[in-house]
């Protein structure tokens, strides 16, 4: 059975909670650490949701779906692509992007994140899903030009703003069966599978954490579907995932 893991803010304090309908149920720490539930309760129409999840690293994986290697003109990795986005680039569902003065070609990608719940460190594959507590939503956002022009991707992919988060994570899923959709003012930009994935959320978790330990509550995203596009001024950029829910955020004007 799926459950729904938020972070959010009440009463001037940040809070971890379980959420049932419309009712937040806080928890006494951070869901990845503690079950343990304190008894106050909140509507969500009275908390404000906030990024799930402050993780000490961001692990991004490119060129993870078939027809987005298509669309890129690139030929299909042997093994998964890695790279970082710093976690001073997140904000929540319902915060805006902002687009930076020198942006000359800004792209959205949606995409399917994980939240590691257990500490990861040179693990099997067959041993990834007990160290993954959920997932989420994440938009990886992307500054083209200069993601050539420097020819690596530090600066394109870390602009403040350019991780949209959110806004629930979930767990028990089965998350290598997920429908994902971006829209762009409404219209549909991006409609795929995580089945269509290259290399799975299990051997990408075990992949990553060959190279780096994974700690509770970090994030690994896992590419992005065929149709990305670019976000202009004003945009609302709205990524649904099945069974998760909708990552909203407008571009700043």
């Amino acid at each position: 059975m799926a459950t729904k893991y938020l972070r959010f803010e009440a009463e001037g304090r940040e809070k971890y909670g379980l959420l049932e309908g419309d009712k937040v149920r806080e928890l006494a720490g951070h869901y990845v650490r503690t079950a343990v539930l304190t008894g106050v309760e909140y509507l969500l129409s009275e908390v404000k949701v906030l990024a799930p999840t402050v993780p000490s690293k961001v692990v991004c994986i490119g060129l993870n779906y078939k027809a987005h290697a298509v669309e890129r003109g690139k030929q299909l990795p042997e093994e998964p692509m890695m790279f970082l986005k710093p976690p001073s680039a997140i904000i929540g569902s319902g915060d805006e992007i902002v687009l930076p003065d020198i942006a000359k070609n800004v792209e959205y990608e949606g995409e399917l994140a994980v939240v590691i719940g257990k500490r990861a460190s040179n693990i099997s594959v067959a041993e990834a899903k007990q160290h993954i507590f959920g997932v989420t939503v994440l938009n990886d956002v992307s500054e083209r030009y200069y993601q050539v022009k420097d020819g690596q991707w530090g600066r394109a992919k870390g602009f403040d703003t350019f991780c949209p988060l959110g806004p629930f994570v979930v767990a028990g899923l089965d998350y290598q069966n997920l429908k994902i959709e971006t829209k762009i003012n409404g219209a549909v930009k991006q409609s795929s599978s995580t089945s269509d994935m290259i290399f799975t959320v299990d051997e990408l978790v075990s992949f990553v954490s060959k190279v780096m330990t994974l700690e509770p509550g970090d994030i690994l995203t896992t590419g992005t579907p065929e149709g990305v596009g670019q976000l202009q001024k004003g945009d609302l950029c709205e990524i649904t995932i099945e069974g998760i829910g909708t990552l909203q955020n407008r571009v700043r004007a």
